[in-house]
């Protein structure tokens, strides 16, 4: 018996060749739509993930989010992935892509009961091979993904990482969305693809720009279903679609999932480099409150590190997206090292507490190593003498030593 598990979902880039208050706007109306149908059609599916975009959903259409809660409930809205949303998966650091895992699951266990078991990124540009190690052993069984296109592998595999995790990979080869009164090209070209034990899934429903599923093309499946009963058209969802499966005959892939649009990765280098001070700042300030003890108010430091993962999107890191983007990025980044930075000076001057009394003549110095380890580095510091010393022609020496004399 073949089996084709159909997996309507919406890809909604929340900025690209548009801002956020069009990604906002867009994912709204593409919400209520799905949720009409899920609502109107009974064995129709919808699939979404990133939490971004709920949290946008919620904040400005709250009963339209409690529909969704009823839905996801039903089983009849599907929380896909359960990430913050779809980031680069090439340039974020190991501790990144944890906090990309964490967020979204937090906020969708908090708020739908849900822990997905399949994590999803359609559409970055290549996948790291750390990845799967980060995912194994953050809970996940799945990985679903679409490029690089020309990649030579079966559509499902064993993905294998550096420590010897394994994940269970699924590459799409159809793409991640379909055209408006289309999908039935999309089907014929899925029908003529044979794969192991007959099982196959499709992803569908109009994007990149939002739109979901639409009542023509739920029409079309519909009679598809009625002609072509051998088939075993389904609507489905990906953890469905990996327990169906046949995994003991899965070929291993044991590399990074690379390379694709290789420009992008030399491409608006501002973001990049304000992006990796971020992640250094945030790992550093954590680092000190932890240490330090001092009180700090979480949810501020949360729209740092939010701020951080929204600008590691697919479209916003590799610098695809337009130039409004992008300084639109740079801001915010901006935004999440201020508050680090705020927070940085705070823990510090709670761990200077208890120094002994500077000697007069003497200036304290005190550096904080963020390491578990001893660094060699120069180190730059901004202070002023007891006596300014504005006589011309006269200088002051200073000698530096360390708490030794030395």
């Amino acid at each position: 018996m073949k089996e084709l598990h159909l997996i309507c979902n919406a890809h909604l880039d929340p900025v690209w060749l548009w801002q956020r208050p069009e990604g906002i706007a867009e994912a709204i109306s593409t919400f209520r739509v799905a949720a009409d149908f899920c609502e109107e059609f009974d064995d129709f599916v919808f699939n979404h993930n990133e939490s971004v975009i709920y949290e946008w959903v919620e904040e400005n259409e709250p009963e339209l989010f409690e529909r969704i809660q009823k839905l996801v409930k039903k089983g009849k809205w599907r929380i896909m992935g359960g990430w913050y949303l779809q980031p680069d998966c090439v340039m974020p650091c190991g501790e990144s892509f944890i906090r990309q895992i964490e967020t979204g699951r937090k906020y969708f266990a908090e708020k739908f009961g849900v822990r997905p078991l399949t994590a999803i990124n359609f559409d970055p540009f290549g996948h790291s091979r750390g990845l799967v190690q980060i995912m194994k052993k953050c809970g996940y069984e799945s990985y679903v993904f679409m490029r690089p296109s020309w990649l030579e592998c079966e559509h499902d595999f064993i993905w294998k990482g550096f420590d010897g995790s394994e994940i269970i990979a699924h590459k799409t080869n159809q793409g991640y969305n379909s055209a408006k009164g289309k999908i039935a090209e999309k089907l014929e070209r899925a029908f003529e693809r044979e794969y192991g034990n007959g099982i196959n899934m499709m992803l569908w429903g109009i994007g990149n720009h939002g739109g979901g599923p639409s009542k023509e093309d739920l029409k079309t499946i519909a009679d598809c279903m009625k002609s072509y009963p051998e088939k075993g058209i389904t609507h489905s969802w990906c953890e469905k679609y990996f327990d169906r499966i046949d995994k003991s005959k899965l070929g291993t892939v044991e590399e990074s999932l690379n390379y694709t649009m290789v420009g992008c990765y030399t491409s608006m280098v501002r973001i990049k480099q304000a992006h990796r001070r971020l992640e250094n700042e945030l790992s550093v300030c954590e680092k000190m409150l932890a240490l330090s003890g001092v009180d700090y108010d979480k949810t501020e430091l949360e729209k740092a590190v939010k701020a951080l993962l929204f600008c590691e999107f697919h479209d916003i890191l590799p610098g695809s997206s337009i130039r409004a983007v992008e300084e639109d990025s740079l801001r915010l980044l901006s935004y999440g090292s201020e508050i680090a930075d705020k927070y940085k000076t705070k823990a510090f001057f709670k761990l200077c507490e208890g120094q002994p009394k500077a000697k007069d003549g003497e200036i304290p110095v005190l550096v904080f190593n963020p390491h578990p380890y001893k660094v060699v580095r120069e180190v730059e510091v901004e202070f002023q003498l007891q006596d300014q010393n504005w006589n011309e022609n006269e200088i002051t020496l200073v000698k530096v030593r360390d708490s030794k004399g030395n």
